[in-house]
């Protein structure tokens, strides 16, 4: 079954030709990705689908019974709104049941009311609904049902509305970089949730190992031109390189004919027959041709790192704390010549303030970091670009000179910097702020490549860069000489330019792990399947132990009112504990905010424990 069809579309600003005459479908079931450079038209392409965008010629045909849902770069939330409150404001039927219920369970005396709620939820089935929503939301840590939208950090923003469009179960799923902003765990729980759900997926990610799970055709706009592969990362690697052979093999051919036919072009007198004038059309069709060969920039990379002495970075006992969250504790280590070291961890366990404690743009609460004399610290963070309004793209360049130094005593202007970072000329005179983020990006790590790092940092690099890009930052990496120290969630890049391993696990842990992701994945896989093993073991020795029955009506209400209000104590209790940590609370208060502290712990214990006998209870 058809869903969407995208009908002979083009699109051109001014003179230059995003693309033209593109055409393809999105049929039910179909997981597909869709690949092509920064600046092609990637993004205005998902916009017409989503109709905030035109085409200037062509249309875009939707069956009509179709619900589709969009996740753009942007978020479209209510700040005013909680989480809860946003979740609910969606048209979803079922979700209005949810909502009812749970009003009802906050009212447990209005027992009226409760029960149509209730017969609601069987009525519609809504009960393994409510628990798949409610796993979507923690497997995306968006517990705090209460917390206004206003006050979300960036990253929280856009994983709610990534949860809102999951709980609202679409026919057909628009996603442009879903992945970006979720910490590894988030992106493996995601591509599993894909992978297993009957969901129809058109989706933009650089997210190459999500690439190689979740999708099933992929189709890329190259030169302004459609290609379709069907099937994974894997197998569209492979037929586009076959592809590029037949294209290069077509065009020396044409080029060999354009050579003799030109020559014949030259003798010609000016009177044409017909036999002549057609070959005369036909030599314009083969100069076409014989011109099209593709032209691939090739990032050269060639800087001249300086050398690197005895000495690199030493950390020694480093501790630091945000109240009570420990992110580094008696942290020591000696980074040697050459290593190339990944950096992973749950958002929040303290990865990019280890970063910033390294370059001591952050001080540590005790403890030394010693640079050695000859390193040079190339560090590039998320926070990119700071442009001067008006400025353009050579300007950014001519700030660390006309000239850059190369290997071999040679030397690149600024303007030839530019083109190997696919910047051509017209591009360089472009204002920055007229930059696709993927553009910035690479504009930004040029930035911090030419300053001749030996000792390079690299936070989240990946995120906004294309597949093409990435193949070329990757090859650049790999014939890197200096240190080497990466945070990325791109799993694919990691295995490809990492040697070893800082694993964050939280409260101040650092494992140092010998290998790359992969072997990291499969070293945790093993063990958690052992840990699974004994806690089946263990819970059918308990059941065995336990042989009661269901929850009664009466205890079911107690059972999901416990449940809701443990999550609301839970949320005033780090409410208070960060005013103590960020040192908000006034002298005279500390006694009175510290028994409310206490008294707000002891009944989550309380509840805690009546909770666990009801849970018990209920799979008895």
């Amino acid at each position: 079954m058809n869903y969407l069809s995208v009908e002979n579309i083009s699109k051109a600003y001014g003179e230059r030709v995003l693309f033209d005459s593109v055409s393809f479908g999105i049929n039910k079931d179909q997981k597909i990705a869709f690949i092509a450079k920064n600046g092609s038209g990637k993004t205005t392409i998902m916009n017409m689908i989503n109709g905030l965008d035109e085409p200037d010629t062509g249309q875009i045909v939707m069956r009509k019974d179709i619900n589709m849902a969009f996740l753009s770069q942007s978020n479209n939330l209510q700040d005013e709104l909680t989480v809860e409150e946003n979740i609910f404001a969606s048209d979803n039927e079922i979700l209005k049941v949810i909502e009812r219920y749970e009003k009802a369970l906050e009212k447990p005396e209005d027992e009226e009311a409760y029960q149509r709620a209730f017969d609601d939820m069987d009525r519609h089935n809504a009960w393994d609904f409510e628990t798949q929503f409610k796993q979507i939301l923690t497997k995306l840590k968006l517990e705090d049902l209460k917390l206004k939208v206003k006050s979300m950090s960036g990253g929280q923003k856009k994983r709610l509305s990534l949860a809102i469009i999951l709980i609202s179960k679409p026919d057909l799923l628009i996603l442009d970089e879903p992945t970006n902003h979720l910490d590894l765990e988030m992106i493996e729980w995601l591509e599993d949730y894909f992978a297993k759900e009957n969901i129809t997926l058109f989706m933009v990610t650089h997210d190459r190992f999500f690439l190689e799970r979740v999708c099933n055709e992929i189709i890329e706009l190259d030169n302004g031109k459609i290609y379709q592969y069907k099937g994974n990362y894997s197998y569209y690697l492979e037929k586009k390189e076959e592809r590029l052979a037949s294209e290069n093999s077509s065009i020396d051919k044409a080029q060999n004919l354009f050579v003799k036919e030109l020559a014949w072009m030259r003798r010609q007198p000016k009177a044409r027959t017909t036999k002549s004038k057609s070959r005369q059309d036909d030599f314009y069709v083969i100069k076409e041709k014989a011109e099209s060969r593709r032209k691939e920039n090739v990032v050269e990379l060639e800087i001249n790192m300086e050398r690197m002495g005895s000495k690199i970075i030493e950390m020694v006992k480093l501790h630091k704390s945000f109240g009570d969250n420990v992110i580094l504790d008696g942290f020591t280590y000696a980074f040697q010549r050459g290593e190339r070291i990944g950096i992973i961890g749950k958002n929040g366990t303290g990865k990019s303030t280890f970063l910033n404690i390294l370059t001591q743009t952050a001080p540590p609460d005790s403890g030394t970091v010693t640079i050695g004399e000859t390193i040079k610290i190339g560090y590039y963070t998320q926070s990119g670009i700071n442009p001067k309004p008006g400025q353009k793209v050579i300007d950014i360049i001519k700030e660390y000179g006309e000239y850059i130094p190369l290997t071999k005593g040679r030397i690149i202007s600024a303007t030839q910097l530019l083109e190997r970072f696919l910047f051509d000329a017209k591009k360089q005179y472009d204002f920055v702020e007229k930059l696709s983020g993927g553009e910035l990006k690479r504009l930004y790590l040029c930035t911090v490549l030419i300053q001749n790092p030996n000792f390079l940092i690299l936070d989240e690099p990946t995120n906004d860069l294309d597949i093409v890009t990435l193949n070329v930052l990757e090859s650049f990496l790999l014939d890197f000489p200096g240190c080497l120290l990466v945070v990325s969630h791109d799993r694919y890049f990691m295995d490809k330019i990492v040697d070893h391993l800082f694993v964050f696990r939280g409260q101040g842990v650092i494992e140092d792990f010998p290998g790359n992701y992969s072997d990291f994945r499969s070293y945790e896989d093993s063990a958690d399947v052992a840990q699974k093993e004994e806690n089946k073991a263990d819970k059918k020795d308990w059941k065995q132990n336990n042989p009661t029955g269901n929850l009664t009506f009466n205890e079911q209400k107690e059972y999901q009112k416990t449940e809701k209000e443990i999550k609301d104590l839970e949320a005033q209790k780090i409410a208070i504990e960060q005013l103590f940590a960020d040192g908000k609370v006034a002298d005279e208060s500390i006694a009175k905010k510290a028994n409310e502290l206490q008294n707000i712990i002891n009944k989550i214990a309380s509840k805690e424990e009546r909770w666990f006998e009801l849970s018990a209870k209920m799979e008895g």
